[in-house]
């Protein structure tokens, strides 16, 4: 089984950290992962990309035109990227950030919902990435949420260990936006 997700925000949002996480937690898992990260040359606040490519089968590239699962944390991400999901796809937006269009996609599992409120609620808004990567992982089956837990050991610096619980708190309820 193959699953590629193209992830897309703004700087701060931690959008390469949840690609990372993501592509750590399948390797765990003895997957094949392709992960390419993309950012803008602003500082803080520009484009943040990043497409990761999971499979028990060989990864051909990290380029992905029409992914089959996407992450969109702010409005210009969501002008620019939801048309690109791929029917029958799986899209979750930020609902605190995106104003959807008028006629949303009907041909895609479209999952919209205040991921920067849940966040807050959690711990903080830098647990956005958590709760998306949650919400994602529950959906499509990319990983198991026990593989994210560990992977978050070696993502995260040590000095940040002490987050782990709260970051994992956050994955829990991400997942629990897809599972009502």
């Amino acid at each position: 089984m193959t699953y590629d997700v193209f992830m897309a925000g703004f700087g701060g949002q931690g959008v390469l950290m949840m690609g990372d996480l993501l592509a750590r937690a399948a390797i765990f898992e003895g997957k094949n992962v392709s992960y390419y990260p993309s950012y803008g040359v602003e500082k803080r606040g520009g484009a943040a990309t990043c497409t990761i490519v999971i499979s028990d089968q060989e990864v051909g590239s990290p380029v992905i035109g029409r992914p089959g699962a996407a992450i969109i944390l702010n409005q210009l991400s969501c002008d620019k990227y939801l048309e690109k999901v791929r029917p029958g796809g799986f899209c979750l937006l930020n609902s605190s950030l995106i104003d959807l269009p008028a006629n949303p996609r009907d041909d895609i599992n479209l999952v919209s919902a205040p991921l920067t409120e849940i966040a807050r609620e959690t711990g903080g808004d830098r647990l956005l990435n958590m709760v998306s990567l949650g919400a994602y992982v529950t959906a499509t089956g990319a990983v198991d949420a026990a593989s994210l837990e560990k992977a978050l050991e070696q993502a995260l610096p040590e000095r940040n260990h002490r987050f782990i619980p709260m970051n994992i708190e956050a994955i829990k309820r991400g997942a629990a936006l897809v599972k009502q």
